[in-house]
């Protein structure tokens, strides 16, 4: 009775954080807490959570989630690229005042390819996208995630820690086979931006 009322709290805990920040509660909050149980996820979340919204605050929500989706498409997991990869999407419409050059459908499906394959084709967006000062911030990712370097300053132990956060977030969301559901940042909330992106999109087909 005591730990399926700590449930109960830690999932309305957790879902008001993520109402908060991103306006829905994303579907793996109930993974999170079925991997590290109740306290565990509380505590996971108080101690990720705000070193997070720094990353967001000093990279860029860009360059952040561009970050989540390279780590999310290396690691496997659909759930997560398609989160990130639609905030990207989202991001640079606002910034750029155009179209992404694909879509986080379609991307989040890149967790198939090889890891050459998939440095290919985030290499050939973001050239497409002119982001081109980020294809070097996916090599520096790709290269933390698979343990081929340590992080050298303090931008790159940002992503460093981005890093071992989705070790536990994609990890959950592969065992558990959750399908996508929406842009995981704030930006999600701007119903006109979506709608215009959803346009745009329609337009290109």
């Amino acid at each position: 009775m005591a730990e399926h009322a700590l449930r109960g709290l830690a999932i309305g805990l957790i879902e008001a954080l993520w109402n908060e920040l991103w306006g829905f509660p994303p579907r793996l909050t109930d993974a999170v807490i079925g991997e590290l149980g109740s306290f565990g996820a509380l505590t996971w979340f108080a101690r990720h959570m705000p070193r997070y919204q720094r990353t967001v605050r000093a990279l860029g929500p860009l360059r952040t989630h561009l970050a989540c989706t390279v780590i999310s498409l290396d690691n496997g997991c659909r759930y997560c690229s398609f989160g990130h990869a639609y905030a990207v999407e989202l991001v640079y419409l606002k910034q750029h005042g155009r179209v992404f050059p694909v879509d986080a459908r379609t991307m989040c499906e890149w967790t198939e390819l090889r890891p050459p394959a998939l440095r290919a084709q985030l290499c050939d967006v973001l050239q497409r996208a002119a982001l081109h000062a980020e294809v070097l911030w996916v090599d520096r990712t790709l290269a933390l995630v698979r343990s081929e370097q340590r992080a050298v300053d303090r931008q790159e132990a940002r992503i460093e820690h981005l890093v071992h956060m989705f070790a536990l977030l994609n990890g959950v969301g592969i065992a558990g086979k959750l399908e996508p559901d929406d842009a995981h940042d704030p930006i999600k909330k701007d119903q006109a931006l979506k709608a215009r992106n959803a346009a745009l999109r329609g337009s290109l087909a």
